[in-house]
């Protein structure tokens, strides 16, 4: 049975009620999780993406985590990431930011989180990437000069946040120009039309955009039966948390199933 709680905190999300309260609890629920589960093999926090077609080239020891790179590997795939000053806004445990480093060759990659103890986990689980930092802070007021970055990607953030619009300005105003935003994210139906308000800071220009969801749905298949052992370790918010990660027969997995919610991906593009 879907959770009562996790329900409501969809209903506000759709309708944008409490948004400071909101951003506070997941950050409360973001600590918790890091302090929860503190093993090495869980690097990534997203629900992940399984494209058609043939699979892009991974090394032998990133095949267990191919569904969740896939995300990532749609977010970067023909931006001019070689050489480039990478942010990533959310990025939680530092997967996707490591893969980027190791696959895609920045000069440079900062990971952004507003939950310091997730980006105390970052630190330690991917010191040895070089080239690859993280920093605690807030999406809609970020530490860094105007013009610092090439490229900002965003994936599966910008719900937890108080005020997208806010963060919007941010990416224009902390990207170089003719720099790229890449963004992934779920909506309700209902809330999905306002992301051309939410994102439309000025000087962004909307360069492409897929619904994603078919392809998120197969990689909540494919981490099923991995997700499921390690939430039977779970005893503190069992039933929220199952529902938070899109576990099969979750409102979230039910919604991208049937098109109430849809996993929306965006390329931005910043005037030259």
């Amino acid at each position: 049975m879907s959770s009562p709680v996790f329900a409501r905190v969809l209903d506000a999300i759709e309708r944008g009620a409490f948004p400071r309260t909101r951003k506070w609890a997941w950050r409360i629920l973001y600590n918790m999780l890091s302090r929860r589960w503190r093993d090495d093999e869980w690097r990534f926090m997203n629900f992940g993406f399984v494209p058609e077609g043939a699979p892009f080239p991974l090394r032998a020891e990133d095949e267990p985590e191919r569904a969740f790179i896939g995300l990532y590997e749609q977010a970067v795939a023909g931006l001019p990431i070689a050489g480039a000053r990478v942010l990533e806004v959310g990025s939680g445990r530092g997967g996707g930011a490591r893969y980027i480093a190791r696959y895609h060759g920045p000069a440079s990659i900062v990971g952004l989180d507003y939950s310091p103890e997730t980006v105390m986990r970052a630190r330690r689980l991917n010191a040895e990437t070089p080239g690859l930092s993280f920093e605690v802070g807030d999406a809609e007021r970020m530490p860094f000069a105007d013009g610092a970055f090439d490229v900002v990607v965003n994936i599966e953030s910008s719900h937890c946040y108080a005020d997208v619009p806010a963060f919007a300005r941010e990416v224009a105003r902390v990207l170089a120009p003719g720099g790229w935003f890449t963004f992934a994210d779920m909506r309700g139906q209902a809330s999905a039309f306002t992301l051309d308000q939410e994102l439309a800071a000025p000087g962004l220009d909307l360069v492409s955009e897929q619904n994603l969801s078919k392809g998120v749905v197969t990689a909540l298949n494919v981490v099923e039966a991995r997700k499921r052992i390690r939430l039977g370790n779970l005893r503190l918010m069992r039933r929220f948390v199952t529902e938070f990660s899109g576990a099969r027969g979750s409102m979230l997995y039910k919604g991208l199933g049937d098109g109430s919610v849809i996993y929306v991906a965006r390329r931005y593009r910043k005037a030259d």
